[in-house]
């Protein structure tokens, strides 16, 4: 998870602390944000990225929810983000910071992976609350993310298309 991601969590666990159970249920693998009546989770979306679609959870984990509560919850912070400069200036000091080039960073080397760009900045545009029952869960797209640290494969995602919120979409705030 990035940093600006983690943040996101850490403010609104700050804040939700008392309303809601910190952290949700787990199931398998996958533990959720926040348990209310239902599971929630929490994410963080670049609004200008080059697609408009949001990779969800796990799929066994988001039916097993739903299978036993009826809906599952999800809070999405779409914020307008900065990335690094063409130096690298903020990931050279986040490498230095934590100690050096992680496991992962040294072998996305020796695979001559490029690296991406780090985002320095965020700012919360607008959030949205989207819940899913078993009908609205059903329209999604899913998308396999590749590989955990550890080499296994990951488990396929749900893939939220925000242009295709139909009646999912519970509320939003603007900021």
């Amino acid at each position: 998870m990035e940093w600006w991601a983690f943040y996101f969590e850490h403010l609104c666990h700050q804040r939700l602390r008392g309303k809601f159970e910190i952290p949700g249920e787990r199931f398998g693998t996958v533990g959720f944000d926040l348990k209310g009546s239902v599971n929630w989770d929490m994410k963080a979306k670049a609004i200008k990225s080059d697609d408009h679609k949001c990779i969800l959870d796990d799929c066994g984990a988001t039916d097993a929810t739903i299978k036993k509560y009826g809906e599952h919850g999800v809070l999405i912070a779409l914020c307008d983000v900065e990335y690094n400069d063409v130096n690298r200036a903020f990931q050279q000091w986040h490498s230095k910071l934590k100690g050096g080039p992680s496991a992962y960073e040294r072998e996305r080397r020796t695979r001559t992976a490029v690296s991406r760009y780090r985002k320095t900045r965020a700012e919360l545009v607008e959030l949205l609350f989207v819940r899913f029952d078993k009908a609205s869960i059903s329209r999604l797209g899913r998308m396999n993310q590749g590989r955990n640290s550890n080499g296994a494969p990951r488990p396929p995602k749900y893939l939220l298309d925000l242009e295709q919120l139909d009646d999912a979409l519970v509320d939003r705030l603007a900021y």
